[in-house]
């Protein structure tokens, strides 16, 4: 018997069972395999995804994919076209109705992380007409936005309600990322925005703590006035009042 249909209850057996069960199984036996070409289609559905082929992938979706797809890795088409830097293949995707903007890959990256990471300020306002999440618990888009460095979409995400303290799950901030980057001039739109420069991580450093430690000891010695100054300003008895 071929192995494709070694699954298949034997006839005599299937004919001598109560009609309630028949159906049903008769129905599930009956339902088309899917087509060995939209098989095969997927792997090339999202190559042309990576490389931002627009073109092609409108005749993927043309001929049934959806962006509800997702690869053999878990990732959301959207996410994938984020992540590559297929921005214009990730336009496509959100302009069709029914696209998720808050779909998350195994390790719980968005497209709005990716795209806020990657600088596409575009591609970040479409997400938020969207409907797209700014805020949510552990690693955020802010903490993206501030390891990539665009001062653009962080101030956008602020003006969307960005938590600008968000602890990411070693409790890192969106400024020590920052600061860890290099990203001088956003580290001062950060402070100057409200972002506390007292805040500590699992390993106990602050932001100043990592400029020291990145050789840029002006800047630490600033993040430290800034520090004191939100000390007075704000902290009474261990708690911060804004």
């Amino acid at each position: 018997m071929p192995p494709a249909l070694r699954f298949l209850p034997s006839l005599p057996r299937l004919l001598f069972r109560p009609p309630l069960l028949i159906l049903p199984l008769l129905i599930l036996l009956l339902q088309p395999a899917p087509p060995a070409a939209a098989q095969a289609a997927q792997p090339a559905f999202f190559a042309a995804i990576a490389r931002d082929d627009d073109a092609d992938v409108r005749a993927f979706l043309l001929r049934g994919a959806t962006t509800a797809a997702v690869d053999r890795n878990g990732t959301p088409a959207l996410v994938l076209a984020t992540a590559e830097r297929a921005f214009k293949v990730a336009r496509t995707f959100l302009a069709i109705p029914g696209t998720d903007p808050d779909a998350t890959n195994r390790a719980g990256e968005n497209a709005l992380m990716y795209a806020a990471l990657h600088g596409s300020l575009e591609t970040v306002q479409l997400l938020l007409k969207k409907g797209a999440q700014v805020n949510r618990p552990g690693w955020t888009p802010l903490h993206y936005a501030t390891t990539g460095g665009s001062v653009p979409i962080v101030r956008l995400l602020l003006e969307e309600h960005a938590f600008i303290d968000a602890e990411s799950p070693n409790r890192s901030t969106p400024l020590m990322l920052a600061v860890r980057q290099g990203h001088e001039a956003l580290v001062r739109e950060l402070i100057e925005a409200g972002a506390d420069p007292t805040m500590r991580n699992d390993a106990g450093l602050t932001a100043a703590d990592y400029a020291q430690r990145g050789g840029n000891l002006p800047l630490a010695q600033w993040i430290r006035a800034k520090a004191t100054d939100f000390t007075a300003r704000y902290k009474v008895t261990g708690t911060v009042q804004r």
